[in-house]
Parts: structure tokens; sequence; C-alpha cells
């Protein structure tokens, strides 16, 4: 939600686009591991008593097929992510993003010497605080006093707080909601 807000502020949607599109990788990894993990164990153990030694070969080239596709995924994850993070990086002016996404890329292909959850964990932070960082522009709110006139007008009545016209009778000002004085 917080990447569509910033996409949106930016006029950006790959921002919006790159982020939904690695976090459907991201959701197809955790799914393959909830479905493929307890296959290929259930898939190992069945062969090792059908086929013997060549049952087991068998169960760990189906593990390392599943270690295989859901590395995929997430290397296609985090390259949708860096490319999200580097487009909001570019836009607000905020270069931790960059380092975010660089981590979050190398995280994943590192992965495999389990360095890379150490890198994930660091990217994340960085990103968190990059979000904290973003200097949104100040807007100005309130209301701007009528200008002085150099001749007062009579018969008319203006709040000496806001300047706005007010009608003769009123014990408050219409605009500012400030007590009037009483000519």
């Amino acid at each position: 939600m917080g990447m569509k807000g910033l996409s949106e502020y930016y006029r950006e949607d790959s921002i919006q686009q790159d982020t939904i599109r690695g976090i459907t990788y991201l959701i197809i990894v955790v799914i393959a591991i909830a479905v493929l993990v307890p296959f290929s164990a259930i898939t190992g153990v069945f062969s090792a008593f059908a086929f013997g030694f060549f049952g087991v070969g068998f169960g760990f080239i189906v593990f390392f097929a599943m270690i295989a596709v859901i590395f995929v995924f997430y290397l296609l994850a985090a390259i949708n992510l860096r490319r999200a993070f580097s487009s909001l990086a570019q836009k607000s002016g905020e270069n931790m993003f960059e380092t975010a996404g660089t981590l979050l890329f190398f995280g994943a292909i590192f992965t495999v010497l389990l360095v890379g959850f150490l890198l994930i964990f660091l990217a994340w932070i960085i990103a968190t605080i990059a979000f904290f960082s973003i200097k949104v522009p100040q807007q100005q709110y309130g209301f701007t006093p009528a200008p002085q006139l150099s001749q007062p007008i009579y018969g008319s009545r203006f709040c000496p707080t806001c300047g706005a016209f007010q009608d003769p009778n009123a014990p408050f000002c219409s605009h500012c909601g400030r007590q009037l004085p009483i000519d």
C-alpha cells in the first residue's frame, strides 16, 4: 500500500507494477516451499523404499530441482523489487532505496550460501529507514488575509484577525471564528 501511494505521488506506475510483480513472485516462492518440500521428502522416502539406492538419487534430484525452482522465482522477486526501489530512489532523491534494492538482489543471489539472509534482512532495515527519510514538500495551509484598503469602506465590517468581510451584526467571524470587537 505504501508503494502504491508513493507511485501515485511521484506519478510513476512502474514503482507499483514492479512491486506487485515482486510480491507475486515471493508468494509463489512461499507456496512452492509449502508444497514442494513435503513433496520432495515423500518422494525421496518412497523412492528409497521402492528403488533402493537409485531411489535415494531420484529423491536428491527432486530436492535439488525444487531448490532451483524456488531460487529462480526468488531471484525474479528480487529483480522486480530492485527495479521498484531504483525507480523510487530516482523520483524521491532518497538513495537509500537504491542501496536497499541492491542488497536485496545480492541477498537473493547469496541465499544459496546462507549469507544472503543477512543481506536481505539489512536491505529491509535500510528500506524502512529510507521510507522514513523521504522529504515531502510542505504545503501551506490557511487563509491569506485580505489586502488592507487605503480608504475605509463605511458601513462595512472586516475581521481584524483574518481580514474577511463580515455582516455588521455578526458577533463572530464567519471565516476564522474569532470574536469580533463591538463597535
